[in-house]
């Protein structure tokens, strides 16, 4: 198995920005959801309530490595926007967990934001310290940490689960899907469909992963992301084929164990107990 293909979020639920290596850090792939959109309440919104944010692109354009505070650039249908970190410390929210405390920016996005959705009150925090926050003890260790990551900080996909994926889709009179719809941080290419259900540890390059749990899908994987068309696949499939406790599931969640750089090409080595 080898990685194909790497991916980062900087905004979460804004467009995938493809990389050739990217640096796996302890809270994930850097670069990767350190930043969110709230709403006045400082809950987090999504593509699963807002589509139109699948075509925001987002671009970090500063590091604190380079004595900036960090920032983002923005962009849709022609126009873009700087956002900066450096406002008060606020608390914000996902879904039902326990606040936990974020930046806020250094100026308010929220008047372009509402020019792009067309939803007022949004805004961009970023997560200033992983740490903050905690994962489900039922998979992960006291010091594990995440950004602004659904679950846990890296999730792979591979390959040969998709097209077998597709090939049940197709055989029921569906459109294959892409792997673009799960949003995941490593693709990676092998023989095997689904051998990654059975994995405890995985060794990308240099970097070695704990294999947390495998990913229950949502809505968000019914939206197309570049056309935003809405269907009802790969739900309905994988209902009928990778469901279980109530759930679907595709790709499986990584926590880092230790950190660096990883890049296409990289050999990916499993294990399973």
């Amino acid at each position: 198995m080898q990685v194909v293909s790497l991916r980062i979020h900087p905004v979460k639920s804004t467009a995938i920005t493809q990389v050739s290596n990217a640096y796996v850090g302890f809270a994930g792939l850097r670069g990767d959801r350190e930043w969110m959109i709230v709403d006045e309440s400082r809950a987090m919104v999504s593509a699963r309530e807002l589509p139109s944010l699948f075509g925001i692109r987002a671009e970090p354009v500063g590091s604190p490595e380079g004595g900036d505070s960090p920032a983002v650039r923005l962009s849709a249908g022609g126009s873009s926007y700087i956002v900066r970190a450096g406002g008060r410390a606020v608390e914000a929210t996902m879904f039902t967990r326990p606040p936990m405390r974020v930046e806020a920016a250094a100026e308010s996005a929220s008047e372009w934001l509402e020019q792009v959705t067309g939803r007022a009150g949004l805004d961009v925090v970023w997560c200033a310290n992983p740490a903050e926050r905690t994962l489900n003890p039922e998979f992960s260790r006291p010091d594990d940490r995440a950004a602004f990551q659904d679950g846990y900080p890296v999730t792979i996909a591979s390959l040969a689960s998709l097209r077998q994926l597709n090939e049940w889709i197709e055989e029921a009179g569906g459109d294959a899907v892409t792997i673009d719809r799960f949003r995941p941080n490593v693709v990676i290419d092998g023989e095997i469909p689904f051998a990654e259900d059975d994995w405890t540890s995985v060794q990308i390059g240099g970097v070695r992963f704990r294999a947390a749990k495998p990913v229950d899908r949502c809505v968000m994987t019914l939206v197309e992301p570049t056309t935003l068309a809405k269907g009802k696949e790969p739900i309905r499939t994988l209902s009928r084929h990778r469901k279980w406790d109530g759930k679907t599931w595709f790709c499986h969640h990584l926590i880092p164990d230790t950190e660096g750089a990883i890049s296409i090409g990289d050999q990916v080595i499993a294990t399973s107990d």
